[in-house]
């Protein structure tokens, strides 16, 4: 795919903004620093002036008024912690073309696809103050699409915020005065005094990591991406199948604790993992509604706490279907505001934050993190356009991690995009669809 940067511009906010600096949250410490990317894909309306450059930077530069730490770069506090220097120095916009067709990507995440190239890339090794904590690309198709392509530093928010953002953005570039501000005090996430933390917090010990006696067969295999749909009648399929083998059982299981105990269980025979192998699954789930009382509408930065259980890859074999999803309920259920208070004071109270941090190491083989953007409003961002026709993840760079993502029309389909070793990912497509003998219906736009 060639594409060819037009202009390439830093956009500061359109008014003065507060100056100073954005205190963090333990939650907002252990983000990886990185920018997650996004892409936002939209067809042609006819109109003339279809996404204009100049009247995306206007809004985007309004849009930065309410939302100014975005404008900011990261620092350090006299005592060494990362913070949000709110400097107004600006953010990256950049106008680009491409030859090719937006069609030919259709859902295609894969590396091939090179879709990653729709989001700038950013040099991080200028240090963490050299850099624009969000980075976004227009770039026009021959056929006259457009791909909306966002790098959100994870510092300044999860996966809400960043769409709080983008959405906002949307709104401003209509015209609209904004549907929800954002709130920017994240002392509600601060420890307490004195830290007491009351639960031990399984979602940050070490991860486990592949037995001895296979090491060998996982050490720096590559790995690639590739996305799945699962239609309605399938999901159904697959909740009813949880039904029947569970007949007895008056609980009902919510359609993401059937799913992610069917992907844990497929990806674990896709590996061929030993039976003595422990194998971990890491759910985020966002604490906004779980505290008490709930955090602010709007409130920006990062308020998701990873949870994890572990399990023997034998068992995950040998088990019924809806034993693991017991696991799984259980496991989210025990998310309240006492587990996620006591969850801030324990990272208070950890020597050495860089040990708690999840990394690439935490979700590869044989691990896995499965994350729902179900809940989000992922197809929201109308810029005076029309909505997008297709969402998803810039790209997947961690081997084991796994987006769950609802369809663009609402029909309640969902699409899977994840990054497996090479030689997974074949027998991974042949479990996903095992429950019942289909063909598998890869994702398009």
């Amino acid at each position: 795919m060639e594409i060819t940067v037009k202009e390439s511009t830093i956009v500061r906010p359109a008014q003065d903004t507060p100056k100073g600096s954005l205190w963090s949250s333990n939650f907002d410490l252990l983000m990886t620093r990185y920018h997650v990317p996004l892409v936002f894909f939209y067809r042609p309306n006819g109109c003339s002036n279809f996404f204009d450059p100049g009247k995306l930077k206007e809004a985007l530069g309004k849009v930065l008024v309410p939302f100014y730490p975005i404008a900011g770069r990261l620092g350090l506090d006299k005592n060494g912690r990362l913070e949000i220097v709110c400097n107004a120095e600006g953010v990256l916009f950049i106008e680009a073309e491409s030859t090719s067709a937006m069609d030919q990507f259709g859902g295609d995440f894969s590396d091939k696809s090179e879709v990653f190239r729709l989001v700038p890339k950013v040099d991080y090794s200028g240090g963490i103050s050299s850099y624009p904590l969000l980075v976004s690309q227009v770039t026009t198709f021959k056929c006259g699409g457009v791909c909306l392509g966002v790098g959100f530093q994870h510092t300044l928010g999860d996966g809400a915020s960043t769409l709080h953002f983008i959405n906002s953005w949307g709104e401003t570039a209509r015209g609209l005065s904004l549907s929800i501000a954002p709130f920017m005090d994240r002392t509600l996430f601060r420890a307490r005094v004195p830290p007491t933390p009351r639960f031990h917090h399984a979602e940050y010990d070490p991860p486990p990591s592949i037995l001895p006696s296979e090491s060998r067969l996982h050490d720096h295999k590559p790995s690639i991406v590739s996305a799945f749909k699962l239609t309605v009648d399938q999901l159904n399929t697959l909740k009813a199948k949880s039904k029947i083998e569970n007949a007895d059982d008056t609980m009902k299981y919510s359609t993401f604790n059937i799913l992610a105990a069917h992907l844990w269980r497929s990806i674990t025979k896709a590996r061929g993992l030993p039976n003595d192998q422990p194998t971990m699954l890491y759910i985020p789930i966002d604490g906004r509604s779980k505290l008490n009382p709930p955090v602010p509408t709007g409130y920006f930065g990062n308020a998701v706490l990873g949870v994890t259980t572990i399990a023997r890859a034998g068992d995950l074999r040998s088990e019924p279907f809806t034993e693991t999803i017991k696991r799984i309920h259980q496991l989210v259920k025990q998310v309240n505001d006492e587990y996620i208070r006591s969850a801030i004071d324990y990272i208070e109270k950890a020597p050495d934050l860089s040990t708690l941090v999840r990394g690439p190491q935490t979700f590869q083989c044989p691990n896995l993190a499965v994350n729902s953007w179900v809940w989000l409003p992922i197809y929201d961002a109308d810029f005076g356009w029309g909505r997008p026709i297709y969402m998803g993840p810039g790209n997947v760079v961690q081997e084991g991690k796994l987006y769950i993502l609802r369809s663009p029309t609402d029909d309640g389909s969902s699409s899977l995009v994840t990054r497996l070793e090479t030689s997974h990912m074949e027998l991974f497509k042949k479990f996903l669809y095992e429950f019942e003998l289909i063909t598998p219906v890869i994702s398009k736009i």
